[in-house]
């Protein structure tokens, strides 16, 4: 399957996690949490439409002030997601700073919190001195983001405090038959990215010029071919108890790949329960019963320094196990 996402880890396991996924042919990104963000260029960075933070411990939103510095003079809003307390947190943020020459800046942050059923909103524009707008709020019903061709699913976790685990989905894959566009005697170019979102959108009365011809979409419709979605999920600090691990199986059922936290051994389990992260045990135990292609473990704890190879044997010995 040809992927719309392409996928990056910011750092490696024992530094903060993080994923950019870059939406190929869109000319934007998303990221899942902001720790350190140094492996970004500000080209990556103005890329970033959409940001999903599971929570604001230090090593999973470090990164906001690099990213709020590199957009200021960004002309579309710049929307971020995070759990209960969200909005405070970026407020905080934001007022840590003297905002008195920015009126004529355009930048607009958008920002949603999750509260238990609801989702509020607030927004902090460069035109008011980043003061907080309150948006209100809306029912929430486990969607943070729907668009044209894909949606971002989300579930609240227990880290003693909420947290948030992401799901990225593709609704469905478009292929282009390029047998069938030689066929018909149609070239390679941009009227295929028209079609494709004339396609998701369903707008079958659409008209494509190609080469000084006007096609209408009957007449060029069957050079797609649709395909399954790609899925793609990211999970970090919660505690392996039932409720966690079954709200997570079923919120990354299925992926391609399983972005998942394995910060602790089974045999310090008591250890990870205090610090309500994981195991390696238990992330592999996920990975299978969710049914998920592959998984990338992530975020190790640095007593495991000099010996991570364990950490992911573990994982990878309850993944496979059949039994």
């Amino acid at each position: 399957m040809k992927c719309s996402f392409h996928i990056r880890q910011l750092n490696g396991p024992f530094d903060d996690p993080g994923l950019y996924v870059r939406l190929i042919r869109e000319g934007r990104a998303l990221m899942f949490d902001l720790g350190f963000t140094t492996s970004l260029t500000p080209r990556d960075i103005l890329k970033i439409s959409d940001i999903f933070v599971s929570h604001t411990h230090v090593d999973h939103f470090i990164g906001f002030d690099t990213i709020l510095r590199i957009s200021l003079r960004k002309e579309t809003p710049l929307r971020l997601y995070g759990p209960r307390g969200f909005i405070d947190c970026v407020e905080g943020k934001l007022r840590s700073y003297t905002w008195n020459i920015i009126e004529d800046y355009p930048l607009e942050i958008h920002v949603s919190e999750v509260d238990g059923p609801v989702i509020r909103k607030a927004v902090f524009s460069a035109a008011n001195s980043f003061r907080c707008m309150n948006r209100g709020s809306e029912p929430f019903n486990g969607i943070l983001l729907k668009e044209s061709f894909f949606s971002v699913m989300s579930t609240v976790l227990d880290h003693q405090i909420p947290c948030l685990a992401f799901s990225l989905e593709e609704d469905f894959h478009i292929n282009i038959d390029k047998s069938r566009l030689v066929n018909m005697n149609l070239p390679v170019g941009p009227w295929l990215g028209d079609l494709k979102r004339a396609i998701r959108e369903k707008r079958t009365n659409s008209k494509f010029s190609i080469e000084k011809e006007v096609y209408a979409y009957p007449d060029v419709h069957d050079v797609a071919r649709i395909t399954r979605g790609q899925k793609i999920s990211y999970v970090v600090d919660a505690v392996g108890n039932k409720d966690n691990m079954d709200k997570i199986i079923s919120l990354v059922r299925g992926s391609d790949v399983l972005y998942i936290e394995t910060f602790f051994l089974d045999e310090d389990r008591d250890r990870a329960c205090e610090r309500y992260h994981l195991t390696a045990k238990e992330a592999g135990i996920i990975a299978r019963e969710a049914g998920v292609r592959r998984f990338e473990a992530l975020h190790f704890s640095s007593k495991y320094m000099k010996i991570s190879e364990r950490l992911l044997e573990e994982a990878e010995r309850e993944f496979k196990d059949k039994n």
